[in-house]
């Protein structure tokens, strides 16, 4: 996805009046958002996924990506290793986890709101069959 077709991360200001374009991308940033937008519906893969997929960084440099520019892209794709939603962002997760058929696990009586978790064993998602020099 070219630099231009992503939106600004929300809660930045836009650029200055005399700019002619949005802000570059950070090279690492529009990778991690490359991998995100390759993960099919019904599948995860971890921020540690991304990462070894990538074969570059690590799971809190891809969350940071995640939370500063994730939006452009299926952000409810890319979870947590322990299968929980997203903090703050559970409904909204939940409601693309069901559209899409990914797999849940029901939540236990103990859990918070009874939020399910996500069913790693049977989402996650290992990259297919691509390398990442398959996409630059």
């Amino acid at each position: 996805m070219s630099e231009q077709s992503r939106p600004e991360p929300s809660g930045h200001p836009g650029p200055p009046p005399d700019d002619t374009g949005p802000p570059a991308l950070p090279a690492y940033a529009e990778r991690v958002l490359d991998v995100a937008e390759l993960i099919p519906p019904g599948r995860v893969m971890t921020y540690g996924d991304v990462a070894e997929w990538l074969e570059e960084g690590g799971p809190r440099q891809v969350g940071r990506v995640m939370a500063l520019y994730g939006g452009a892209v299926p952000w409810w794709r890319v979870v947590r290793a322990d299968g929980v939603l997203l903090p703050g962002h559970e409904l909204r997760a939940l409601r693309h986890y069901r559209d899409e058929g990914t797999p849940l696990r029901e939540a236990g009586r103990a859990t918070a709101g009874h939020v399910p978790r996500l069913d790693l064993r049977r989402a996650r998602w290992d990259g297919g069959p691509h390398t990442p020099e398959d996409h630059p």
